[in-house]
C-alpha cells in the first residue's frame, strides 16, 4: 500500500467518532433515552414516553412536557423554568437541584417524587398528586388555600388549610379558615371546633379580642344562615368573614 494511503488510513482510526456528540439532543433523547446536560430549552415533548430518562442538569426551560411519561426520571440539577409538566407522570422522578421557577405541574402526578424543601414554592402545583410533605411552605399552601375559598371551591379549600396546618400547627389563620371552610360545607362540629382551637392559639399569643370573636364565632355556626336556600353548604363561612371575624385578619 503507498505511502500516502497508510498515512490517511492511520489518521482516520485515530479520530474515534462520537454518534451522540453530533446527534441532534431531542433525537438522542428519544432514541437513547439518555441526554444529561443537553440543551433542549423551548422542546416539544408533549405525551412523550420518557420513563427512566437520564436528564440530569439538563435546559430545559419552557419546554412543553404536559401529558408526558417521566416515571423514574433523573431531572436532579435541571432547568426547569416555565417549562409545563402539566397533567405529566413524574412518579419516583428525581428533582432535587432542579429549578422550578414557574413551572406548570398542575395536576401531575408527583407520587414518590425525590423534590428539595420548599422546591414548589415557585412553581404552579395547583391539583398534582403526591406532593411530598415540606415540598410546599405553610404560605404557599395557606395562599392557596385562600384562592380556592374566594372561587367557593370549598372542599379543596378545606384539604389546603388542613396541609397548611399539617405544616403550621401554630398559625391560627389557618385554623380559622379552615373553620370558614368546614362552615360552608356543612360540617359545623368540625367548623366549631376549629375555630375554638384558633381562638385559644391567638390568646396565646396575647390577643384577647380575636380570641374571644372566635369563641363567639364557634358557636354562631350552629346559627341559621342568612340564605338557608343556598344550593350547598350552610353559609355560615361567608356570614362569619363579613361579621365577628371580620378583624381577625
Amino acid at each position: 500500500m503507498p505511502a500516502k494511503s497508510l498515512l490517511m488510513l492511520a489518521l482516520f482510526l485515530a479520530i474515534p467518532i462520537s454518534v451522540d456528540a453530533q446527534m441532534d439532543p431531542l433525537l438522542q433523547l428519544l432514541q437513547h433515552k439518555h441526554c444529561a446536560r443537553c440543551k433542549l430549552n423551548d422542546a416539544d415533548l408533549v405525551h412523550a414516553d420518557l420513563r427512566d430518562v437520564d436528564l440530569k442538569e439538563a435546559q430545559l426551560k419552557r419546554a412543553n412536557l404536559s401529558q408526558a411519561k417521566l416515571d423514574g426520571a433523573d431531572l436532579s440539577g435541571s432547568d426547569l423554568s416555565f417549562s409545563s409538566f402539566q397533567g405529566a407522570s413524574l412518579r419516583g422522578a428525581d428533582l432535587r437541584g432542579s429549578i422550578l421557577y414557574g413551572t406548570d405541574l398542575r395536576s401531575a402526578d408527583l407520587s414518590g417524587a425525590q423534590l428539595d424543601q420548599g422546591a414548589l414554592e415557585k412553581a404552579h402545583w395547583q391539583g398534582a398528586r403526591g406532593v411530598a410533605q415540606g415540598s410546599r411552605s405553610h404560605a404557599g399552601l395557606h395562599n392557596a388555600g385562600v384562592d380556592a375559598a374566594q372561587a367557593g371551591r370549598w372542599p379543596e379549600a378545606e384539604e389546603l388549610f388542613s396541609a397548611a396546618i399539617q405544616s403550621d400547627p401554630g398559625e391560627p389563620l389557618s385554623w380559622v379558615a379552615r373553620g370558614l371552610s368546614r362552615g360552608e360545607l356543612g360540617k359545623n362540629d368540625l367548623a366549631s371546633k376549629d375555630l375554638a382551637h384558633a381562638g385559644r392559639l391567638f390568646a396565646q399569643q396575647g390577643d384577647n379580642v380575636k380570641a374571644d370573636q372566635l369563641l363567639n364565632a364557634s358557636q354562631r355556626v350552629y346559627d341559621e344562615p342568612d340564605n338557608p336556600g343556598a344550593p350547598s353548604g350552610n353559609g355560615i363561612g361567608s356570614t362569619l368573614l363579613n361579621g365577628a371575624l371580620s378583624t381577625a385578619y
